[in-house]
C-alpha cells in the first residue's frame, strides 16, 4: 500500500515552479482579457487596442479588449485587482494609476495588488482648441483667456486623468481663469470640444492627432520637452509661451498580484517582440507616441517613483475627487 508523503518546503517550491513553467509553455490556451479602465476614444484605449491586436497575433490567441471606465480609471482597475493570477486578465495602466491613490479611498493597493509586466510607451499631451476660437498660438490663448476670465471651458477626461493633471499644471503656471469640465473619458471630452461646447483641451497627442489633421481641432503646442515628428511645425508649449511646462503620459500592462514569474516572463518577451514590430512602431509614430521598453523590475520601480511625483502635484494643485 502506497503512503502519501508531505512535501518539504524546497520540494513544494520546486514543484510549484515546475508547474508554473509548464503552464507558461502552454499559455495562453484561450483568449486573454485586456481591461482598459477608461471609455473608448481616449489614449489608454487607442494604445491598448493597438497593442492588443499585435499581442494577440504574437500569442496565437485573441486579446479581448474590455473597456471599464469610471472614477478616473478606478472602476476598471478595481475589477482586475483580486482576479485569479492566471494571465487571462490583464490591465492597461497609465499616469492615472499613480494619481488615483491621492484622490480616492481605494479598495486596492496600486503596488501590492498588481504584478507589473512591462511599460509599453509614452506620449505628451497637446494644447488644442475648437477652430472657431479666435486664437492661433499659445500666446494668443493666454491673451484671449486673460481678457475673458471664466468664459472659456477646458474639457478633460475626468478627475485625476492625464488630461486633468496636464490642464491643472497649465492653469497653475499661467494663472488663467479657465473653467475645467470633467468627462468620463478622453473620447467624450474631445467630442465636447469638437462640438464647441468646450473650447480648450489638453488631451493626449495619441487621441487628438487625427482630429488635428482633419481640421476639427487647432493645435497650439505640444506638452513634451521636444517637438514631435508627427507635427513637426508645432512648437512645445514651453517654447511657445509657458516656459518650463511639460506633461507626458505613459502606458503599461500589469496583471493581478501573484502572477507566476514564468507567465510574466513570457508576456514580457511577447510584448518586447511586439514593440519591435515595424507596424506597431509606425502606428505609434503616427499617433505622436514613443515605444518605451521596460521590464517588470524597472517598471515596478518606475511606478513607485511616479506615485511620489504625482502626490506632490495633486496636493499643490489642490485637486479633489468629486
Amino acid at each position: 500500500m502506497l503512503r502519501r508523503r508531505h512535501l518539504g518546503p524546497v520540494a513544494a517550491a520546486t514543484l510549484f515552479s515546475l508547474s508554473g513553467i509548464a503552464s507558461a509553455q502552454d499559455y495562453p490556451t484561450r483568449p486573454v482579457r485586456l481591461v482598459i479602465p477608461f471609455p473608448p476614444g481616449g489614449s489608454n484605449d487607442v494604445v491598448g487596442r493597438m497593442v492588443a491586436i499585435k499581442l494577440g497575433e504574437k500569442m496565437g490567441k485573441q486579446m479581448v479588449v474590455d473597456n471599464r471606465g469610471g472614477a478616473g480609471g478606478v472602476v476598471g482597475t478595481e475589477a482586475v485587482a483580486g482576479t485569479p493570477p492566471d494571465g487571462y486578465t490583464l490591465l492597461v495602466i497609465s499616469l492615472a494609476h499613480a494619481v488615483n491613490p491621492w484622490l480616492y479611498k481605494l479598495k486596492y493597493d496600486p503596488q501590492k495588488s498588481f504584478t507589473p509586466v512591462a511599460l509599453i510607451g509614452a506620449g505628451p499631451n497637446v494644447l488644442a482648441v475648437n477652430p472657431a476660437l479666435p486664437v492661433n498660438s499659445v500666446k494668443d490663448l493666454l491673451e484671449y483667456a486673460g481678457k475673458n476670465p471664466g468664459k472659456l471651458n477646458m474639457a478633460h477626461a475626468g478627475i485625476g486623468s492625464f488630461q486633468h493633471l496636464g490642464s491643472s499644471l497649465f492653469l497653475l503656471m499661467t494663472k488663467l481663469d479657465i473653467v475645467q469640465v470633467p468627462f468620463k473619458g478622453g473620447g467624450p471630452a474631445m467630442i465636447d470640444v469638437i462640438a464647441g461646447h468646450s473650447q480648450v483641451t489638453m488631451g493626449s497627442l495619441v487621441q487628438t492627432t487625427g482630429h488635428i489633421k482633419s481640421g476639427k481641432l487647432r493645435a497650439l503646442g505640444v506638452g513634451g520637452n521636444k517637438r514631435v515628428a508627427i507635427l513637426p511645425d508645432l512648437p512645445t508649449v514651453a517654447e511657445a509661451g509657458v516656459p518650463g511646462y511639460e506633461a507626458t503620459n505613459w502606458w503599461g500592462i500589469v496583471g493581478p498580484a501573484g502572477l507566476p514569474k514564468a507567465i510574466v516572463d513570457k508576456l514580457q518577451a511577447d510584448i518586447t517582440a511586439v514593440q519591435d514590430n515595424p507596424d506597431l512602431k509606425s502606428a505609434f509614430d503616427k499617433e505622436g507616441a514613443d515605444i518605451v521598453k521596460m521590464g517588470p523590475a524597472d517598471f515596478t520601480k518606475f511606478i513607485g517613483t511616479e506615485l511620489v511625483k504625482w502626490e506632490k502635484v495633486v496636493k499643490e494643485a489642490n485637486i479633489k475627487a468629486e
